[in-house]
């Protein structure tokens, strides 16, 4: 029996404005710091960014630490949002440490209506082989094969288990930059890169380093939806907490959401939003 069970309609309801529409993204501005950038129509997936995090922020016990923290219904919330979604994306030390699936089990589920697996890998630390949970369900049809998204001449070899798709950024850059300027653009590449693949929506759930880089952009994130869980990890534990900002010189807030709503799952509350400046939160 599966352990996913189908959402009720006022559920299904709370989710649906933050779901990806079925025409393209519109065009979108962000001014920040005296710069701006123009992502045109359809040029990148609309993106939603989704992690499940405890009351002091944090997403694992410890680096490299299996940590649960949804509990069952914000678990099919998620395999509800993957079923919207062409492909879901984690880094590649989620997917060492995790192992995870990276399918749908939601009921009605098929293996044509199966999100794409995307690994981003810039190090080739993520081992493709056969016991590797997201191949073990590909050769089963129970999902797809995972994409390896890596640096172009990075000398991982070809996979008749997985498919490389390799980019010119620098995404190495990734896990060690806080201007959020450089990480767009690393972003932008990444998800030009699964567009011109067909993918249209893309839910990217971790880890740490990754949700931490996009919440810095609202021009590249369309929604946010975190499931907090009743419960303090304590210190030690991987948090989610992006770089410091500031504005003319003085410290600002590094992310805001807008456009927010609540609702409780089973014992979890789940907040969804939309990154925006601080003139915008109304």
């Amino acid at each position: 029996m599966s352990d996913i069970s189908p959402l009720s309609e006022d559920d299904l309801a709370f989710l649906a404005s933050y779901l990806p529409p079925s025409a393209q993204r519109v065009t979108k501005t962000q001014e920040s710091d005296g710069t701006t950038s123009t992502i045109k129509e359809g040029e990148i997936p609309f993106v939603t960014l989704t992690y499940a995090s405890s009351l002091d922020s944090m997403i694992a016990l410890a680096p490299g630490a299996r940590t649960t923290l949804s509990g069952p219904e914000t678990k099919s919330m998620t395999h509800y949002l993957r079923l919207h979604h062409d492909a879901i994306l984690v880094g590649a030390g989620t997917a060492v440490v995790d192992d995870p699936g990276l399918n749908c089990r939601y009921p009605g589920a098929t293996l044509q209506t199966q999100p794409q697996p995307v690994i981003v890998d810039p190090r080739c630390r993520f081992e493709v082989s056969s016991s590797a949970k997201v191949c073990q369900l590909a050769a089963d049809g129970k999902g797809k094969a995972p994409w390896i998204v890596c640096v172009e001449d990075n000398g991982k070899p070809e996979n008749d288990l997985a498919r490389n798709i390799s980019i010119k950024t620098d995404m190495a850059a990734l896990q060690s930059s806080s201007d959020s300027q450089q990480i767009s653009m690393q972003w932008l590449d990444i998800l030009r890169a699964l567009k011109a693949e067909g993918m249209n929506s893309v839910m990217i759930e971790g880890g740490a380093t990754i949700i931490n880089a996009l919440l810095l952009l609202p021009n590249v994130v369309d929604a946010v939806i975190v499931t907090i869980a009743p419960t303090w990890l304590g210190r030690g534990g991987v948090n989610v907490s992006p770089a410091a900002q500031s504005r003319g010189g003085e410290s600002t807030n590094a992310a805001w959401l807008r456009q927010t709503s609540w609702r409780q799952f089973g014992n979890d509350v789940v907040l969804c939003g939309r990154l925006g400046d601080r003139d915008t939160t109304t």
